[in-house]
């Protein structure tokens, strides 16, 4: 069965069923956290052969009906994978809706909260952020390099940490971490295409092979110079290079 490019609201709906009956009951993922898991392996800065990064997926591996089930949800898994590859190309601006990140949101997110509900209890995007660094985790080593020489991507994992944590530390390493608020969750989620589109940029630069800049041969010293002046290229543009 051929992956296809992207997931229609059946396909979403039928990966999302068979992730709560066949993975999550067995430490596996929901959507969410597989959306933010294959996020993290499209701007990663290695690639990971799907027969890797697949099993993760269901915590312990099912067994399917036949060969036919297999390959179906083989196609969805891909065609998730290929969706979070096409998203990450666009930022805030020009996201597709349906390249949209697969995470739980409010129907209205300016809508009052309830008063029986607490700020603490609305963990929206916890899921997706600890699939993504479950991602990471595949490739940690490179990963590590990467963080270390950019101090930009350091702060966005800092804004995916306040989501899987819930928690902010401050300045001071013995005060208390304060709770991240539902609203502030809201704005790093808003945030997510800006962030993941900054991530591919540089892995695709990060990524391109570019050819070294080698210097042309110099004429020899008592060789007409190349500059058409009609003298030696040692008493012309040659003088310069032996005098460095």
């Amino acid at each position: 069965m051929k992956a296809p490019a992207y997931l229609n609201d059946d396909q979403i709906e039928r990966l999302a069923d068979l992730l709560e009956q066949r993975a999550v009951p067995f430490k596996g993922f929901n959507l969410e956290a597989l959306d933010g898991y294959l996020t993290a392996l499209v701007v990663g800065p290695e690639e990971v052969p799907a027969a890797e990064w697949m099993p993760p997926v269901w915590g312990t591996p099912p067994r399917w009906a036949d060969e036919a089930e297999r390959a179906e949800v083989e196609a969805l898994l891909q065609g998730h994978h290929n969706m979070a590859a096409a998203r990450v190309r666009h930022g805030e601006d020009d996201l597709p809706d349906h390249l949209a990140p697969l995470l739980w949101l409010p129907e209205d997110p300016e809508q009052e909260l309830p008063e029986d509900v607490a700020e603490e209890d609305l963990d929206v995007g916890r899921d997706w952020a600890l699939g993504f660094f479950t991602g990471v985790s595949l490739r940690e080593a490179a990963w590590d390099a990467w963080l270390d020489d950019n101090d930009w991507m350091e702060e966005i994992f800092g804004l995916f940490d306040q989501l899987a944590s819930g928690e902010v530390l401050g300045d001071d390493p013995s005060a208390p971490p304060t709770a991240v608020g539902y609203r502030e969750r809201l704005e790093i989620i808003a945030s997510l295409p800006g962030m993941l589109a900054d991530l591919h940029h540089h892995r695709i630069d990060a990524l391109t092979p570019r050819e070294p800049i080698r210097r042309g041969e110099a004429p020899a010293r008592n060789a007409p110079c190349p500059c058409g002046s009609g003298r030696k290229y040692k008493k012309c543009c040659g003088a310069a290079d032996g005098e460095a």
